[in-house]
Order: C-alpha cells, then structure tokens, then sequence
C-alpha cells in the first residue's frame, strides 16, 4: 500500500521543482533588467556632448527636467550675459552619475573636459544637478571668483538650486532662481542671496510617484521570488526528514 504521506511528499517536491523551473529563470531576468536600467541611467562625462568656450550652448537638459519654455528663458539670459560681460555659465543636468562618481568630481571633470587650458577655464561656470539624488556641485573659473566668490558659487548650488527642490521636485523654479542669481552676481550686481526658507506643516498625504511604486513593486516580486526559492525547498526538506519512516521501525 502507498504511504498518503510519501504521496505527498512526492507531490510537494514535484511542485517545488516546477517552481525553481519557472521562477528561477524569471527572477534571473528580472535582475538582469534592473541592473540593465541603473547602468543605462548612468552617465559618464564623456556621455555628454562637446561643448568649448565660445560655445552658444547654454543648458545641457539630459535629466530632461526643464520645460522648453523655461529652457529658453535661461538660455537668453545667459546668451546676455555672456555677450555682455565675457563670463561664461552652463546648466549641465543628468539622471544618474557612474558608480563611484561624485556631483563634485564629475562637474570638475566635465570642466576640464569642455575647457582644457587655464585660459579656456577663466570666465567659465559649470552649475550641475543628478536628478536620482539631486545632488548638486558647480566649478567656477580663475576670473569669476573675482565676482564671485567660492562661498557665494557653493550658496548657489547648495541653496538656490536646492530650496524648490525640496518643496515637490520644481525643476524648472530651481534653474530659474539658479539662473538669475548667477546672472546678477556675475554682471557686477549686488548677490541677491539665497532664497528664504519657510518651514511648512504638512497637512496632506504624502504620494508616491508612480515610477517609484512601480520600482518598489518590482523589487518586491524579486524579493518576495527568491525568499519562495529558497524557503521552499528548506520546508520540503524538513517535512520530508520530519515524515521518514524510522530505520528502526
């Protein structure tokens, strides 16, 4: 007489090796997918167009994060002030810096990838965003920091760039305020300063966009994958060690 046990037994494993059959290969894929898409993300200072001094390129959008509209805007507003004053300011945005990279190291190294010589460097401003972590950095050359100074550049990239930031993601008012400020200290203005910070009580619901829930969802399926993968055979193992017939029986 077949033991009902052994049956099902038999029938646990058979099915735990379907599923390692089915979902191995998938969750393999689904890994593969995600680190496929962190990498492409990813950009490196050599990923970026060419741009020299003298260049009419004002802002590299790569982040895709600024309107047309506004893009325009800034880009006149730096056109003035390059024709009028000879300093030179570009608005470099990206999605998602190299493994290892930091805002500061690749601002610096697009810096003297774009302008070489000490020469090319004076009048020249790098101002540059990763939207993945919104971090922030900007390179200033030999002659703006007669107008502006280390303290002030750092203020703009640390502060004007980032207070929009922080109240939902505003891109666009971010390079806007950026953008002027650079513009007045760097015309000879007077530093118009950060803007002011007001602390706001948050009275509605937080919302996730709906490109992080879809990332969070799919984490979850790989992980909730791998943990059946491997829990799965684990119990298998133990009922079946649990239900063996003693040798002494």
């Amino acid at each position: 007489m077949v033991n009902p046990m052994k049956q099902l037994l038999n029938r646990v494993y058979s099915w735990e090796k379907l599923i390692q059959q089915l979902f191995l290969p998938l969750i393999t894929v689904i890994l593969a997918s995600l680190l496929f898409a962190t990498s492409a993300w990813a950009t490196g200072v050599y990923d970026l167009p060419t741009i020299t001094s003298g260049d009419r390129t004002w802002v590299v959008d790569q982040a895709d994060v600024i309107s047309r509209t506004n893009e325009g805007q800034i880009s006149s507003s730096l056109e003035n002030l390059a024709k009028q004053t000879g300093n030179e300011v570009r608005i470099v945005t990206i999605r998602r810096l190299d493994y290892g990279e930091t805002p500061e190291s690749f601002t610096k190294a697009l810096f003297e990838k774009w302008f070489p010589t000490q020469e090319t460097q004076a009048n020249q401003t790098i101002l540059m965003i990763d939207t993945a972590a919104n971090g922030t950095a900007i390179v200033t050359g030999d002659k703006v920091k007669s107008l502006m100074s280390d303290d002030i550049a750092l203020s703009v990239a640390s502060q004007t760039l980032t207070v929009p930031l922080r109240d939902g993601n505003k891109y666009n008012q971010a390079f806007l305020d950026a953008s002027d400020r650079l513009v007045a200290v760097l015309s000879g203005e007077p530093d118009p300063g950060p803007p002011q910070i007001v602390d706001k009580v948050q009275v509605e619901g937080t919302f996730t966009k709906a490109e992080d829930t879809d990332k969070g969802n799919a984490t979850a399926w790989v992980v909730g994958l791998l943990i059946a993968a491997t829990v799965i055979p684990m119990a298998t193992y133990y009922i079946y060690q649990v239900f063996q017939p003693s040798s002494n029986g």
